[in-house]
């Protein structure tokens, strides 16, 4: 996995063009994808959420949606938070969602906390991802969800020669343009290629404790949904 020192220093230089990069380098279709994510974890009506690795809060924001108590959000890039909190602050929302400065290996917060704890586009970075997920499980109430995007692999012909000739090349020097960090967008996808995805990903997930895992690909495979609950009976 990534470094975290490396990775806190790439995201915090990034930070005042990552948003614009997203969407730019999705062509928009980002925004499509969490609202996927938002609508199966709609199911579980999770009432207190945890946003690990929160960025500049696009996720968290989008959970508003389900109507929680609380949205908390936590990354270790502070000048990422910084904007997420103007988002918050433009978009009246500073009494529904939180950004406060952790670490998805040491998370803040106490044992069986909160009902989902969610990822977007962050597990990949985990200096030790057993770690981080063994502590979202952790903050997990019983019967909670963990629920995950990540991207992934392509596996259909011929989108597969397309989409890694896409990250291969294009991303990268779009990347190194717009953001004028000469690393950032290379990182990119040569970690989404190294990083396990599909069922690999789900055993991985298992392994930490959770069950009833699952997931579904999104345009073509580009990226996933993860999910998996925590062992025991829903708290009332």
């Amino acid at each position: 996995m990534a470094e975290k020192e490396s990775v806190r220093t790439m995201f915090n230089e990034i930070s005042g063009r990552y948003d614009f990069l997203n969407h730019f380098l999705s062509f928009g279709i980002d925004h499509w994808w969490r609202k996927q994510f938002v609508t199966v974890l709609a199911e579980k009506k999770p009432r207190l959420i945890l946003d690990v690795a929160t960025g500049t809060g696009d996720l968290a924001i989008a959970m508003v949606a389900l109507s929680p108590e609380k949205i908390i959000g936590i990354d270790i890039a502070n000048q990422m938070l910084d904007i997420g909190r103007k988002k918050i602050v433009k978009k009246k929302l500073t009494d529904q969602v939180f950004f406060e400065s952790g670490d998805a290996e040491t998370i803040p917060f106490p044992d069986e906390f909160f009902d989902a704890v969610t990822v977007a586009y962050g597990v990949r970075n985990f200096e030790n991802l057993e770690k981080g997920l063994s502590e979202m499980k952790r903050v997990l109430k019983p019967g909670g969800i963990m629920q995950i995007l990540e991207f992934s692999h392509p596996g259909s012909m011929p989108f597969k020669q397309i989409y890694e000739f896409y990250s291969r090349f294009i991303i990268p020097f779009a990347g190194k343009v717009i953001s004028k960090n000469t690393t950032a967008y290379s990182y990119l996808p040569e970690s989404v290629a190294t990083f396990p995805s599909g069922k690999d990903f789900l055993i991985i997930m298992e392994k930490s404790g959770m069950k009833n895992t699952s997931y579904i690909p999104l345009t073509f495979g580009i990226s996933s949904i993860y999910s998996g609950e925590k062992p025991g009976l829903p708290k009332p």
